[in-house]
């Protein structure tokens, strides 16, 4: 397959003029050939995004129990321009969560949209004081026989785990060479947080939600991870959670590669108001997702969402696309495979309109899936 003459957003992120030859879902020459192929003059290509912390969508959960979830995540993900993704367990019992590892790892390698990188393992190993949206009854001292287990049965690329709570230390030095370790759901203070920094915590799950605010003499995790250039940090960006301002200004601070930009999406994105599940508890779609005592409880919206209204929100064109796409296949070390389009990685590609505003097409590992 070959693509021509579109406005392509190579490795650099800069656009020009060129043609993409795809071999055996592989992007194999970025020059002009003579060699014919899809004219798509006066359009433009990017790489496909990439969502590294995502529940649901469309009426499908990843530990919603039903096999066939994480098939129609694929499927409805790829309608908007994902790619790839990590489905995202919620802190719900040990056979439940042993149950969703066991139909992620059926589905991978059998999607028929977005392919599956890992889970992402929010919870339990979190601080009942920001639990969130997440069941307090479930929630655990960090585990890593339990960790073993799980990534045993379908690998984890990403978890969370609140670095004050008693164990948090020797579970992040244990399992830090399996996946990422993240701070998630904690109350921690700077201090705190810039000493999990040493013992391998690289990343931060949806920044200035579920942990303690940035205060003058407080900075807390917020500002340990501005104040750490190793740290990537997610940003939900559906204008809900974090307001622009405030987005704008992370965004400044954190500099071009260290946004993250995640949904955090439930089974409600794609769908009307109306009341959902969320990791056994029930949601209520109305604009936000909230639970039925007013808590957040993810989000109803999708990356290319989020890439348009970053692009409303002032933030600079190249940092938010890095942050749909490379930033988050770097975070999670898929980097090599995804995330950016350059010889060698996967055709994972939207063919859009020239203000990025409009998807017309969707290749995925050199397919045409949209």
């Amino acid at each position: 397959m070959i693509l021509k003459n579109a406005l392509v957003y190579g490795e650099d992120f800069s656009p020009r003029i060129t043609d993409i030859t795809i071999e055996n879902g592989i992007i194999t020459n970025l020059d002009k050939t003579e060699m014919p192929g899809i004219d798509f003059t006066g359009k433009a290509i990017i790489p496909g995004f990439v969502d590294i912390h995502i529940h649901g969508c469309y009426m499908a959960d990843a530990t919603d129990g039903k096999s066939d979830s994480v098939l129609k995540m694929s499927r409805f993900l790829a309608s908007k321009g994902v790619t790839s993704f990590c489905p995202t367990t919620m802190t719900i019992s040990t056979d439940e969560l042993r149950k969703s590892f066991s139909f992620i790892a059926d589905i991978m390698g059998k999607e028929e949209g977005a392919y599956i990188h890992g889970i992402n393992m929010e919870g339990p190993f979190i601080s009942p004081k920001k639990k969130g949206a997440q069941a307090e009854k479930h929630i655990k001292a960090p585990d890593i026989e339990f960790f073993m287990e799980l990534n045993s049965i379908c690998p984890v690329k990403l978890i969370g785990i609140a670095p004050e709570e008693s164990g948090s230390e020797e579970f992040t030095k244990k399992v830090k060479s399996f996946c990422v370790v993240s701070a998630a759901h904690t109350c921690c203070d700077y201090a705190k947080a810039t000493e999990a920094f040493g013992w391998g915590i690289s990343h931060a799950t949806h920044l200035f939600n579920a942990m303690n605010g940035l205060n003058s003499r407080e900075p807390g995790l917020v500002g340990a991870v501005f104040d750490t250039d190793s740290i990537n940090a997610e940003l939900i960006c559906d204008g809900i959670h974090i307001h622009p301002a405030t987005l704008r200004s992370a965004f400044r601070i954190l500099g071009k590669n260290r946004t993250v930009v995640i949904s955090d999406s439930t089974m409600a994105s794609g769908l009307e108001d109306g009341v959902y599940s969320l990791g056994g508890q029930t949601i209520i779609k109305k604009g936000a997702i909230r639970l039925e005592d007013g808590t957040l409880a993810g989000s109803a919206t999708n990356l290319f969402e989020e890439f348009c209204n970053l692009l409303d929100f002032g933030i600079p064109l190249e940092q938010a696309l890095r942050s749909v796409t490379i930033n988050p296949a770097r975070a999670i070390g898929a980097d090599k495979i995804t995330g950016s389009i350059a010889v060698g990685k996967s055709a994972d590609l939207l063919v859009m309109s020239k203000d990025l505003r409009h998807i017309y097409k969707v290749i995925i590992k050199g397919k045409d899936i949209i």
